[in-house]
């Protein structure tokens, strides 16, 4: 009947909108059950958002990954998945079948529940008489746990022009049991004369346009391998939508109207291709990004979103690009980085934590960083200076056990201490992870500027790489994991540096 198709076909769209996985059962009669001509799953595997009795699986059925519809027709597809406890998934702890729509990109994001906590396990998806690739996960331990070990690889900012994924290959190879990916996943930008690898031409500017930049971006096969390789925790910084913007507002300063509907679409693509839960799913340019991850009575991790809520640009009129000088607005109280209610939701959650460490996962230096020219950016934490000492008096105030810092965005590895006044006694310290593919400060340059902010013990501009955490009840460990150069497929890696916190003792050491 006419009525019963066009209702079905409303369904399905709201269920792509909403990115749900639904059981197919009840359409069976209606999907697309033959056989797909091509391998629909080039786009790999991850898993991510682990809670103790569960993940969320996640794939995208895209034989054409460079074309906007992915090379799907618009039919809804049964995508069937397994659970299993051993690689060979022999034997099964969980399975289902989910449905990919057009409106979702035919992304699949499944929530898996009622498995056991603490423990690895091993995922793969069907679709169209084909298989995917054997992903690993692991659950969280079960709450207050007791806990004698969390690894965790983090990083962030991977322009795919800029150079060769290498350091994946040995992030997996160190096996953590969980990825932080701290933003700027893709860049918007359009094809550049340089680079060894090259972006389409025309920028990302709509909803099929970055659905092809996540295409070519998890084409990548060191990032689908690393994808496979574990769970992962995201959040986005700038370029996912466009180059330093901040809640309505852009560098161009384009029509808060216009640029809401690009930030919409964004977001769609955003979540259409991260293993995040329905929670997160976005409703035009908004989207739910914050949140905690407990790993036990050993930890707890905050992950922050910092761009979707700022108010706009700190002394604007006053600035060379994003750099400022110290002007009286970068220190206003009235302003966050963050948003008040974000604001309140993490220092509600910074009171409740029990957890022996506490992980804030952010995208920037948080500490302040002064060119020797005396400005700071008015991008990061630097423009909304008060946000951070709040942060700051949070942590001392209700005793946050030994809180820590992870951010990204710079392009150079940075390590350093968090006070409240500068020279004095550290409350936290701060670990920036370098990039994986994106060019970063030249050495020589950077120097003199740590020298000229004493709270930075560490700066390295040139390696690109990845940050390894090592936390157990006694102390966390650090190490910065760079490699020899990302202007080849594949390259060597080599600890720069490693540095130790002791638990109940603020500041870091070289290790």
């Amino acid at each position: 009947m006419p009525g019963s198709a066009t209702r079905r076909r409303l369904l399905w769209q709201a269920a792509g909108l909403a990115g749900l996985a639904l059981s197919s059962a009840a359409w069976r009669p209606a999907l697309a059950r033959a056989r797909l001509p091509e391998d629909p799953f080039t786009l790999g595997v991850a898993s991510g958002e682990p809670t103790p009795d569960g993940v969320v699986l996640w794939t995208r059925l895209a034989p054409a990954p460079l074309q906007p519809d992915g090379g799907m027709s618009p039919e809804p597809v049964a995508v069937t998945w397994e659970v299993a406890e051993d690689p060979r998934l022999s034997r099964v702890a969980a399975r289902g079948e989910a449905l990919a729509v057009s409106e979702a990109a035919h992304s699949v994001h499944v929530e898996v529940a009622g498995l056991r906590p603490g423990r690895e396990y091993w995922y793969r998806f069907r679709a169209g008489g084909h298989a995917s690739e054997v992903g690993r996960t692991r659950t969280a331990p079960a709450p207050g746990a007791a806990v004698d070990r969390l690894r965790i690889a983090y990083g962030s900012c991977q322009k795919y022009e800029a150079g060769y994924y290498g350091a994946y290959p040995h992030l997996a190879a160190d096996a953590p049991d969980l990825v932080l990916f701290l933003g700027d996943y893709i860049y918007e930008k359009t094809a550049s004369a340089k680079g060894v690898r090259r972006h389409p031409e025309g920028e990302a500017m709509d909803l099929a346009s970055y659905r092809v930049r996540y295409g070519l971006y998890k084409s990548d096969p060191n990032l689908r391998a690393a994808h496979a390789a574990a769970p992962w925790m995201v959040v986005w910084d700038d370029h996912e939508v466009v180059n330093d913007y901040g809640g309505d507002q852009d560098r161009a300063d384009t029509d808060p109207a216009v640029f809401l509907r690009r930030r919409a679409a964004a977001y769609q693509a955003y979540y259409e291709h991260m293993p995040l839960r329905r929670r997160s799913r976005p409703v035009g340019p908004q989207m739910l990004l914050h949140r905690a991850l407990d790993w036990g009575s050993l930890a707890q991790i905050q992950l922050l979103d910092t761009r979707q809520h700022r108010p706009h640009r700190t002394c604007d009129a006053l600035a060379e690009g994003k750099m400022i000088p110290d002007c009286d607005a970068r220190r206003d109280p009235a302003r966050s980085l963050l948003g008040q209610a974000q604001e309140r939701w993490l220092f509600d959650t910074l009171d409740r934590s029990q957890a022996r460490w506490n992980l804030l996962a952010q995208q920037y230096l948080m500490g302040d960083l002064q060119r020797l020219d005396g400005r700071y950016s008015n991008d990061g934490w630097g423009g909304y200076v008060q946000t951070r000492r709040r942060i700051l008096e949070r942590w001392r105030d209700a005793g946050v056990s030994n809180p820590l810092a992870l951010g990204g965005d710079i392009h150079t590895f940075l390590a350093g201490d968090l006070s409240l006044e500068p020279g004095g006694p550290p409350l936290a310290s701060e670990f920036v992870g370098g990039s994986v593919s994106s060019l970063g400060w030249e050495n020589a340059s950077l120097q003199p500027v740590l020298a000229h902010n004493p709270n930075l013990k560490f700066g390295d501009g040139e390696t690109r790489g990845y940050g390894l955490v090592d936390l157990t009840p006694q102390g966390c460990t650090v190490r910065f994991r760079g490699i020899e150069s990302a202007l080849v497929p594949s390259s060597p890696v080599r600890d720069l540096a490693r540095f130790a916190v002791e638990a109940g003792r603020a500041g870091l050491q070289h290790a």
